[in-house]
């Protein structure tokens, strides 16, 4: 299995509207932790001004998410008023197939962004969709994520070789 992005980003503000007609994405689902919030769960207004400015564009958004805190989720939600799915198992195919249900677009027209290899990309990859991974917000991760970043910034420096 290919565990490499499509496309790499530094934020998910830099992702604009250009780069996705060009790649005929649609749909963007969104990473919440260390990609859209930081670790105390803040989203800055750059990002809040870029989910607006996208989705007045008509880039339909999603935040596929796989913490189970449900609560903290609609907070997040409720600052950019997008639909989500929390505890979403990624890189299993079950969340983005339903998120790709929801928004009722093709899987080469919706596109996965998020920091993590392991859950965002290979989830995306696996059910054919187009994958950008971010620089995480914060260099703190939580315990579950850390173990696994040294990995994948062997793959990062590959892809900034490119």
């Amino acid at each position: 299995m290919n565990i490499y992005p499509d496309a790499y980003f530094k934020r998910v503000e830099d992702i604009n509207i250009e780069f996705l007609n060009k790649h005929k994405i649609k749909a963007l689902l969104l990473d919440v932790d260390n990609t859209l919030v930081d670790c105390s769960k803040k989203m800055t207004e750059s990002v809040m001004k870029w989910a607006k400015e996208l989705k007045g564009q008509g880039v339909k958004l999603y935040i596929l998410s796989n913490t189970n805190d449900k609560e903290k989720i609609k907070g997040i939600v409720k600052q950019v008023d997008i639909p989500y799915q929390h505890f979403a198992m990624k890189p299993l195919k079950r969340g983005f197939k339903k998120a790709q249900k929801e928004l009722k677009e093709n899987s080469e027209n919706i596109a996965i962004v998020g920091d993590q290899i392991f859950t965002d990309i290979i989830g995306g990859k696996r059910c054919h969709m187009y994958t950008i991974l971010v620089e995480p917000i914060n260099a703190k991760d939580f315990w579950y994520t850390a173990w696994k970043r040294p990995i994948e910034n062997r793959i990062k420096n590959k892809l900034k070789q490119k």
